[in-house]
């Protein structure tokens, strides 16, 4: 009934029909397998309190009753989402540890006709894999960095290169975040284990063989870490630099980070946070932003406050720069020729 997996690869292959996550839905949401849809065996109240009588009171009872609530659960979803399902249906099933949860939950599928199948170790040996590609193996990608300054449209860049067939790393868009004090998006950041999740299987899918785009970012992307092996090829990268001159990056910028500054208050609070870095040199900022001149909020933010944090940083790294790319103005026909120009040219590299 059990069944294992030797690297990230295989499980992400795994073959099945149907991979079901039998953790509750808060240890669902904060990671789980790919592609995996959740069916706990208990809900977050449920287990909190199986876990509580187990450790206050007697296993053998929190035993007894956790088995009446998977009872009860596993037959709500063989009425729900499990009803239409044909016979030769063959799940892959995990829980925490792949133990009581699981084993049973997948007894009972078996029990049905299902070839049902747990996985040996459950999450936890599903997180060891990820574990192993981000904190131990060395990355084996040929990375190449993306870089320039503030507003010359590397993220739109990024995905137009994909677009045009060039294997690309996303990470702000696997952390859900724009990369900067000003970067949240919608929807929040995923957990870092959720982050890490995603950056594995995004790695597991690339051509080793091939050149990777990676955007540069520091060591953190909003309140998301980059691991260590990765972090570590990315500061030996080498990289390609564009330009553009800030007019054109101020404009970029405005229209890219209407969300942001739509929201006066949370934008005040965020510029707020440089004071005591950039002083006095807020309050003119505030005051752009009171008067509503976004573009010339973005344009003094850069020459103040980003052009020279990014100078400071290429000084201190000293990174091999392969290739620069100007452009007179990032319009939508400058970005697409940007790319394109960019895109030919890793396709030289290769």
């Amino acid at each position: 009934m059990k069944t294992s997996f030797a690297s990230l690869t295989d499980i992400l292959d795994h073959g099945f029909d149907t991979v079901i996550d039998v953790r509750s839905p808060a240890e669902f949401a904060e990671d789980h397998v790919p592609g995996a849809i959740n069916l706990p065996a208990l809900s977050n109240e449920e287990r909190a309190r199986v876990g509580t009588i187990y450790v206050q009171e007697a296993p053998f009872k929190a035993r007894k009753i956790g088995a009446a609530l998977v009872a009860r659960n596993v037959a709500e979803h063989l009425d729900g989402p499990l009803k239409d399902i044909a016979g030769n249906w063959q799940p892959l099933i995990y829980c925490w540890r792949g133990g009581q949860r699981s084993g049973s939950f997948a007894s009972i599928l078996s029990q049905i006709g299902w070839r049902a199948k747990v996985i040996e170790g459950g999450y936890q040996s599903y997180r060891n894999l990820v574990h192993d590609v981000l904190y131990k193996d060395a990355v084996p990608h040929k990375l190449i960095l993306l870089d320039g300054n503030t507003g010359t449209a590397k993220t739109d860049i990024l995905h137009r290169l994909h677009g045009l067939g060039v294997q690309v790393l996303d990470l702000e868009g696997l952390a859900n975040h724009r990369g900067s004090l000003l970067g949240s998006m919608a929807g929040g950041q995923p957990a870092q284990k959720g982050f890490e999740t995603a950056l594995a299987r995004a790695l597991a899918r690339l051509d080793p063989t091939r050149p990777v785009i990676v955007e540069a970012e520091s060591s953190k992307v909003g309140e998301r870490v980059v691991p260590p092996t990765l972090w570590a090829a990315m500061k030996a990268a080498s990289r390609i630099e564009t330009d553009a001159p800030l007019d054109a990056r101020a404009q970029y910028l405005a229209d890219a980070y209407v969300d942001i500054s739509a929201d006066a208050t949370g934008l005040t609070a965020k510029l707020e946070i440089l004071r005591r870095n950039r002083g006095g040199l807020v309050d003119g900022w505030l005051a752009l932003l009171r008067a509503g001149e976004f573009e010339a909020l973005a344009r003094v933010l850069m020459d103040e406050h980003y052009d020279p944090t990014y100078r400071s940083g290429r000084t201190r790294h000293g990174a091999d720069v392969l290739q620069r790319f100007d452009v007179t103005d990032l319009g939508i026909d400058a970005r697409a020729d940007l790319a394109m120009r960019i895109a030919a040219w890793v396709e030289q590299l290769s």
